[in-house]
């Protein structure tokens, strides 16, 4: 794959969690959380982006979400579950974009706020009609993805090197 080939990065927050008694990473999802899942899950697809690898984090209601959304999927991506995923600040994020092999066209992170959307956010220097401004103005809510595309290495990801084509939250 020629590193001139558009490259598309999925941002996806894991979907509504449990408010409970164990440590925030054990903490699973909510009723509300089960049902969005899938629906974003669904919405990925109608996307039309095949995702080659997915990212995601350790936390219980990201694994949970991941197991829900891939399920309303025509074929499984690899998948990594990644520790560095949790509470990872921005930087800690683009440097983990910047380690995903040339091979990988569509990539996939499913993890937390105010990391995806600090990404999301940072990233996309331009943006698809009002996509930007729903964004901004909606926040990034459980559920929600955002789709940044752009062109070259994922070595070369930095700030404002995309442009966001599609942000979707579920109660669009």
């Amino acid at each position: 794959m020629s590193v001139d080939t558009p490259r598309r990065i999925v941002l996806l927050r894991h979907a509504k969690a449990e408010w409970s008694q164990d440590s925030d990473h054990e903490r699973p999802l909510a009723e509300r959380g089960r049902k969005d899942a899938p629906v974003a899950g669904r919405k990925l697809v109608d996307s039309g982006i095949v995702i080659d690898l997915a990212l995601c984090s350790t936390a219980v209601r990201t694994r949970e979400t991941w197991k829900l959304a891939v399920h309303e999927m025509p074929h499984r991506p690899r998948t990594v579950y990644e520790e560095r995923l949790y509470e990872a600040s921005l930087g800690e994020l683009i440097a983990l974009l910047n380690e995903t092999p040339d091979d990988v066209q569509n990539l996939l992170l499913i993890g937390h706020n105010p990391g995806m959307h600090a990404v999301a956010d940072a990233l996309a220097g331009s943006a698809e009609g009002e996509t930007m401004a729903r964004m901004t103005r909606g926040g990034f809510p459980t559920a929600a993805f955002a789709v940044i595309e752009f062109s070259g290495s994922w070595k070369g990801v930095e700030h404002g090197v995309g442009k966001l084509v599609e942000y979707w939250t579920p109660n669009d």
